[in-house]
């Protein structure tokens, strides 16, 4: 497993924050999109992601007193690969667990590839998650039923009893923000075909 985008210092490179969003897991939470992806999966959703250059180096204990400050239930962390970080990641869930927050972590990794590497940080990430989303994106197999998963491939992990089976039975949302300036961000889980309709609907709007 590459590590290529570990930045120096216990630092985590962020591409994106949500503070509250009830679409990126179980409950309301603080969501976490890193920057950087050495599986970079054919026909991603954010292919912008991959470059581990760009996005923001922020401390660990400053994202997490973000999240409680936020009111979110817990933390989401995706990307990106957050397991390309993987001391960085470990920081993170370790001190969200310790401030009470539960934690939720995507990788394109299986569970069973995470546990056979002795990648420095990944066992400690495993440790401090409650609920692994796991597997690469597939294209050719895309999810319609489950939450949260872009492809059937992917699994759901319970690694701790804060969340279980139905936790993980809520309908995919799609969350729309528009800034003062007219700027459309989207996050949540849709088809790029619904999503681009999407974008482009509010867009109109927002300039009408």
């Amino acid at each position: 497993m590459s590590s290529t985008s570990e930045p120096p210092g216990g630092r985590l490179r962020v591409a994106h924050v949500v503070p509250r969003t009830v679409a990126e897991g179980p409950g309301t939470r603080y969501a976490i999109w890193v920057q950087g992806c050495t599986l970079r999966c054919p026909g991603c959703f954010n292919p912008h992601l991959w470059t581990s250059r760009g996005g923001t180096l922020r401390r660990p204990a400053d994202l997490v007193a973000e999240a409680t400050a936020a009111g979110a239930e817990g933390i989401t962390v995706l990307g990106g690969e957050p397991l390309d970080q993987p001391r960085a990641t470990a920081a993170l869930v370790r001190r969200a667990r310790a401030a009470g927050l539960s934690t939720v972590v995507f990788t394109g990794h299986t569970l069973e590839e995470l546990q056979a590497r002795g990648a420095p940080g990944v066992a400690e990430v495993l440790a401090a998650t409650d609920l692994l989303v796991d597997g690469p994106y597939r294209a050719e197999l895309p999810d319609r039923a489950r939450p949260w998963l872009g492809s059937t491939n992917q699994r759901f992990h319970f690694l701790t009893d804060r969340y279980g089976p139905p936790d993980v039975v809520a309908p995919d949302r799609v969350e729309v923000r528009v800034a003062a300036d007219g700027a459309v961000e989207l996050n949540g889980w849709a088809d790029e075909e619904l999503l681009e309709l999407l974008a482009g609907d509010v867009g109109r709007r927002a300039r009408g």
